[in-house]
């Protein structure tokens, strides 16, 4: 699938801009992780799987990664495609493991995405270009600050990957300064 089909198929499914800004941003920071990790040859399946990850959770969030499945094989998405996005539901709405290094991946910038941008909308620059890990690392101790982002989630992503908390936070942050303001 390409990332012009994949934003077709997203859209078809997701209208708020939340939504498909979000899945943007965990498409660019998936491709990031694959050049990074030595994958580059796979970037733009890895951006695809960031693309296309939440593409339930607009219209079915009570399935969520559950109906996804149900749509991606019902527009031919190939099976590696169907795994990956499941994946990141794993041990909260599926018990579909991430194997590959890049499901562990997104299991863990999923959350972690979302609470590095609520850090930086608090920020007087607004800007990601010099956030720092001590400051996305203050934010994640109050457990009022972005507490729709599951930091148990986040630590079972660092875990699986064998990374420790600060290094993943750190190489998300790098990530979102290619390509956030």
């Amino acid at each position: 699938m390409t990332q012009e089909q994949a934003w077709t198929l997203l859209k078809e499914y997701n209208q708020d801009e939340f939504h498909l800004e979000h899945a943007d941003i965990v498409g660019k920071t998936m491709r990031y992780f694959a050049e990074k990790l030595g994958y580059g040859d796979e970037k733009d399946f890895w951006e695809v799987v960031g693309i296309l990850h939440d593409l339930d959770f607009e219209k079915y969030p009570d399935q969520h990664c559950i109906k996804e499945q149900e749509i991606l094989k019902e527009n031919g998405a190939d099976e590696k495609i169907i795994h990956a996005t499941a994946s990141h539901g794993y041990a909260i709405t599926v018990n579909i493991k991430p194997e590959h290094e890049m499901e562990k991946v997104l299991y863990a910038v999923d959350e972690l995405t979302g609470l590095i941008g609520a850090v930086v909308v608090m920020r007087p620059s607004k800007s990601v270009q010099d956030l720092t890990l001590k400051s996305v690392k203050k934010k994640y101790k109050s457990k009022n600050f972005a507490a729709g982002c599951s930091r148990e989630v986040i630590e079972r992503g660092a875990d699986m990957l064998g990374w420790t908390l600060e290094d993943l936070i750190a190489q998300t942050i790098e990530a979102l300064k290619t390509f956030r303001p």
